[in-house]
């Protein structure tokens, strides 16, 4: 499978494109910004956008979700539970000194257990509350990766200190959905390097005594 990671925006949000080989489709997770360089990316391996997945509502991850939607017609998933930050997008603008980004509606509701196909890769969603009432990961089995948004990051976790936030939640969210997988699993966080299961499970301070 295609996938191509665009650090996009001014806190380097990792943005993930996905593509199917053989039926061309494409599934683009938190497009924050920079959706022309996104849009490079879907053209030059000649995609069609399929579906556009929101891991959590602030900004960095979703401020550009309806240009990316206006430009290729495809449906916006997002958990439900992050809808009260959704409508708070002036104020996160506020928090780092940026315009507001034009709102974007969502489409699906994504739950804990839904799947997404792309061609004939399952996406699992994974409900992964904690950085947010919302946040989600997506798992994909065949490709042994984790799109992990903000709630697992190399040697770290995600913040909680913002609205929605909650340590033990994270900690439960991270102990329960995350380190099951098999330690192989690539983790694709939200900013930054990539890491896996296991080297989180080994090294991440945040994690010891789970």
């Amino acid at each position: 499978m295609i996938h191509e990671i665009l650090p996009v925006g001014a806190l380097q949000c990792n943005c993930s494109v996905f593509g199917d080989e053989a039926t061309r489709e494409a599934l683009v997770v938190d497009p924050g910004d920079e959706i022309s360089l996104v849009l490079e990316v879907v053209r030059r391996h000649g995609l069609t956008v399929k579906a556009i997945v929101i891991t959590h509502a602030h900004i960095d991850h979703i401020g550009g979700a309806q240009k990316l939607k206006q430009a290729t017609g495809a449906p916006v998933y997002m958990n439900a539970h992050d809808q009260d930050l959704q409508k708070m997008m002036d104020v996160q603008a506020q928090w780092l000194r940026v315009r507001t980004p034009e709102a974007v509606e969502i489409d699906v509701a994504a739950k804990d257990g839904d799947r997404l196909v792309v061609g004939a890769t399952e996406f699992h969603v994974l409900h992964t509350p904690g950085h947010t009432q919302g946040s989600i990961s997506l798992y994909i089995p065949a490709e042994e990766k984790l799109v992990a948004g903000d709630t697992l990051f190399l040697g770290s976790i995600g913040r909680t200190d913002l609205p929605g936030g909650n340590f033990e939640q994270i900690q439960r969210s991270i102990h329960t959905k995350l380190l099951p997988l098999p330690e192989e699993t690539v983790v694709i966080p939200g900013h930054g390097e990539s890491t896996t299961i296991g080297q989180e499970k080994q090294f991440n301070p945040f994690l010891r005594g789970l």
